[in-house]
């Protein structure tokens, strides 16, 4: 069965850095999309960002020039590098895959930006 787990999350000061990683098992790590999402408290899931088979990505705006998703298809992991945090990237952070239309999550890493 699919499984994600993410880690790497913490608490860092405003202009921190840190970054997550999500192992997945489970499936054929190297022929799907991966993607990033958080969510903070009260407020709805939000998209981080993507990586591509092929390893095109995107992102969110508010993300762009301080964010970096890869991934390393020999290790079934994907990573989100985080630089330049904010209190507004304050959040849970989710691993996620889209398999025939059924989405599949990790547990979630929480990360905290202090001001």
């Amino acid at each position: 069965q699919v499984q994600l787990v993410e880690s790497g999350g913490d608490l860092v000061q405003t202009g921190g850095s840190l970054r997550l990683s999500c192992v997945a098992s489970g499936f054929t790590f190297s022929s799907y999309a991966m993607l990033w999402y958080r969510q903070a408290p009260g407020k709805a899931r939000e998209l981080v960002a993507t990586i591509s088979m092929a390893g095109s990505t995107t992102y969110r705006d508010s993300v762009k020039g301080r964010f970096t998703i890869s991934r390393v298809n020999a290790k079934n992991t994907v990573y989100l590098q985080m630089n330049s945090l904010k209190p507004e990237d304050t959040a849970v952070y989710y691993c996620n895959t889209v398999h025939w239309g059924t989405n599949y999550w990790g547990q979630g890493t929480q990360v905290t930006v202090s001001s």
